[in-house]
């Protein structure tokens, strides 16, 4: 009987969440992934699967390197999403190179279980080149990604934003991301253990990659939070997160991701603004941070990061940055210059 790739959510007798797309092996990979990721990491897994099988029309262990191939070729030409710099339509190259790794993944999972006809992963690792025999695993990737900056907002943008948001609940989110650089899921995930006042800090359980960390954040936030505490949280809520729904049928619960993403779409909109998303916050505290002269090591660890690579991002955001290191260079070429012409 043909599979036909199905992604299913559901919840188990503990209340966490079980995803499943219809093939033993495939939903097999998924319960693994339940026990080391979170429940959305699961379920873009499970909807690139689905999508990747659903497209080369095979059963996993029958997926050939040219399956992947011809599966690159067709997203490519997808017109249902973006038209890129180029003026080629189709996915764009994120999206396309995060399906590749969840397939990649995938396969890395069966091959390490052993007990199917499988000898390689085929999704290849990139193209050859005429230096991979001095470079080796240096070849060209199957999709290539442009190195983009974030984007940030301006100091008035910042303040056109805060100043039409309605309540003292919706203030204290936009300044945990815009003063302390949390992530929206670290800003839902608050409970009150997580807040340190007396030390004007707040302690991130969960981060991204599970990693805690504790991290000093602007007492505008802490007076924000104390008003919202005291004028608008319902008195009935039994959930010990910070934040939580105010009015309607699911009042005093905690507020979702898409109840977050509503507030700063009608916020942008009453501002005046085009961008601005919850993540851009975060950006902007980052690199507001580092133009007043913090670290890189201090800056990776307030923004949680793994590696300081990924921090490095922010020595190019930052405005003054590159013109100071451009001038002292500029002034040593040029006393250089001076000298040689003295002689």
């Amino acid at each position: 009987m043909r599979w036909m790739p199905c992604v299913v959510a559901s919840r188990s007798e503990s209340g966490e969440l079980v995803v499943s797309v219809g093939h033993p092996l495939v939903d097999e990979y998924l319960e693994f992934c339940r026990s080391r990721a979170r429940p959305n990491t699961v379920l873009a897994q499970a909807f690139d699967l689905k999508v990747f099988f659903s497209t080369v029309d095979r059963t996993p262990v029958r997926v050939m390197p040219a399956d992947v191939m011809a599966f690159i070729r067709s997203q490519r030409s997808s017109g249902s999403t973006v038209v890129r710099i180029d003026g080629s339509s189709g996915l764009s190259p994120r999206t396309i190179r995060r399906r590749l790794s969840s397939v990649s993944t995938f396969y890395a999972y069966v091959l390490a279980r052993g007990g199917t006809s499988l000898t390689r992963n085929p999704v290849p690792t990139g193209l050859m080149t005429r230096r991979e025999r001095t470079r080796p695993k240096q070849g060209v990737p199957l999709v290539r990604t442009p190195k983009t900056l974030p984007k940030v907002l301006t100091p008035a943008e910042v303040n056109a934003l805060i100043e039409v948001l309605r309540t003292e609940r919706d203030r204290a989110m936009v300044q945990a991301m815009v003063l302390g650089g949390l992530r929206r899921g670290e800003v839902l995930g608050l409970r009150f253990d997580d807040l340190r006042l007396a030390d004007r800090r707040v302690f991130i359980v969960d981060g991204k990659g599970g990693r805690q960390r504790l991290i000093p954040i602007s007492e505008r936030f802490f007076i924000s939070v104390s008003s919202y505490l005291s004028l608008e949280r319902p008195g009935d809520a039994s959930t010990d997160r910070v934040f939580v729904v105010l009015k309607g049928p699911n009042r005093g619960q905690p507020l979702t991701a898409r109840g977050l993403d509503e507030i700063m779409r009608g916020s942008r909109r009453r501002a005046g603004l085009d961008h601005g998303s919850c993540h851009e916050l975060r950006h902007t505290c980052l690199t507001r941070l580092r133009e007043a002269g913090m670290s890189l090591e201090a800056l990776q660890a307030q923004a949680g990061h793994a590696s300081v690579e990924t921090t490095r991002v922010y020595l190019h955001l930052a405005d003054d940055w590159l013109a100071e290191q451009y001038r002292r260079a500029a002034d040593a070429i040029d006393a250089q210059v001076v000298r040689a012409d003295v002689q």
